[in-house]
């Protein structure tokens, strides 16, 4: 046996070790499921600039004085926005927390927006399980062909979902199943992409 005859061989053989054999369907992608609909899509803001939370005594109508979106976060925003167009995928609506950077965020990218409430940040207050609540009881019915679109804080995410976003990344939910009680469960991920 020759050297090409032994490595091929023996590339064949331990290539057939190391493959393992695939017996279940392969979850749709990203943009499969958004095509399909009934999507509750959450974005975590774009990219800002560097801190935690916002300085003290901010205000929301003022953005000056708020932390905002970074000149990286704004050009993330644009290629979300890119992408979705490119994809041909279509958001029925859009919503964002009432913060700058959410507000950006989503007419950079998306080019409309309507402020709802029960996203906005609670970051260092206890209003959370009220306004996921809200959330979670309005997209309950969400169905297909349409998507929502939710652009809002890493904290009303994990919320949500239990998952845990960078700035910009964007999670394909679906609702839960309620609780015995009649509660909306927490929305179900089903896929993730960063931009």
């Amino acid at each position: 046996m020759n050297r090409r005859e032994f490595a091929f061989t023996t590339t064949l053989g331990l290539g057939a070790i190391a493959l393992p054999v695939h017996t279940h369907a392969q979850a749709p992608g990203f943009w499969t499921l958004l095509r399909e609909g009934g999507c509750v899509v959450l974005m975590r803001h774009a990219q800002t600039e560097p801190g935690v939370g916002d300085p003290p005594n901010f205000a929301l109508g003022q953005c000056s004085t708020q932390r905002n979106l970074s000149d990286a976060g704004r050009q993330q925003a644009r290629r979300v926005g890119a992408a979705f167009t490119r994809e041909r995928v279509k958001l029925d609506q859009v919503r964002s927390s009432a913060w700058c950077r959410c507000v950006d965020t989503a007419m950079l990218a998306f080019g409309q927006n309507t402020v709802w409430t029960p996203l906005n940040s609670f970051f260092g207050s206890s209003g959370g399980p009220d306004q996921s609540n809200d959330v979670l009881r309005d997209v309950q019915g969400w169905m297909a062909p349409r998507n929502l679109m939710l652009v809002t804080h890493q904290v009303n995410v994990t919320a949500l979902t239990g998952e845990y976003l960078a700035m910009g990344e964007v999670l394909v939910t679906r609702p839960g199943p309620a609780s015995a009680a009649g509660e909306p469960g927490r929305l179900r991920v089903l896929a993730r992409q960063t931009f």
